[in-house]
């Protein structure tokens, strides 16, 4: 994860949750959280959250879009599809 400005433990953050709240928060810092040495988490500010929730539901509109513009028109019902495979 090369956007990450830092890591710290989960012994590391119960002892300095204060602190790495306001790093994430005030210095908009991406700080990954690690547990026996491995990425579990990673813990951004609102705005990050947000940013990427708007990526997210701008690719799901794209996509809509692009499935509207192949779709035929034709549609199988689940039962007459059953039936067609003899089930």
């Amino acid at each position: 994860m090369a956007t990450l400005t830092n890591t710290v433990s989960t012994r590391e953050l119960r002892g300095d949750l204060s602190d790495v709240l306001s790093r994430a928060k005030y210095g908009n810092e991406r700080i990954g959280i690690t547990r026996n040495g491995k990425l579990t988490a990673v813990l951004v500010s609102v705005e990050d959250l947000e940013a990427l929730e708007a990526y997210e539901l701008q690719q799901d509109s794209l996509a809509y879009e692009e499935a509207q513009a192949e779709d035929d028109g034709e549609r199988t019902i689940l039962q007459d599809f059953k039936a067609e495979l003899g089930l």
